[in-house]
């Protein structure tokens, strides 16, 4: 699996000011909101999915980065949805830092392995610190896109 078979410009949200995602609920809602078309499934029931799913255990997985994920009934494949928030969002991680980048997935109930491997993707992905920082400055979607995309093209990430 590619993260750019799951991830599309259109379902990046860059937020260099902080305005758009303050906490983690907004940062949901923004990931329920870029996924909700894409999956088939109303905006605010995936976002209970997802809150509930941070209520289990949360998702911030240190270095920065969060992974919400969800599986529902009405999607055909998994799906992916990516937020910059180089200011910094309190997501209660793991290792209590702020979160910067919130890489959501939801995907249906019946794929758990294809689940799996794109929560394993992500976190390949985003172990790299110099991939993290490329992230954080772009200026826009697409350049943010292009980021992903290089870096698949150089490390093994499937």
């Amino acid at each position: 699996m590619q993260l750019s078979q799951i991830l599309v410009p259109g379902r990046i949200l860059v937020d260099p000011e902080g305005s758009s995602v303050v906490d983690k609920p907004t940062a949901l809602r923004a990931l329920a909101k870029l996924l909700a078309g894409s999956v088939g499934v109303a905006e605010e029931e995936l976002e209970v999915l997802l809150a509930d799913r941070e209520r289990l255990q949360s998702t911030g997985i240190g270095d920065s980065v969060a992974i919400p994920h969800a599986s529902v009934d009405g999607s055909g494949s998994q799906m992916g949805a990516l937020l910059l928030c180089p200011r910094g969002i309190e997501f209660q991680a793991i290792d209590a830092a702020p979160v910067t980048i919130v890489f959501g997935v939801v995907g249906p109930r019946r794929s758990t392995g294809e689940h799996l491997k794109a929560l394993a993707c992500i976190s390949r992905l985003l172990r790299n610190p110099t991939t993290r920082a490329e992230l954080l400055t772009s200026v826009d979607a697409a350049e943010a896109f292009a980021h992903v995309i290089a870096e698949e093209a150089t490390v093994r990430i499937t």
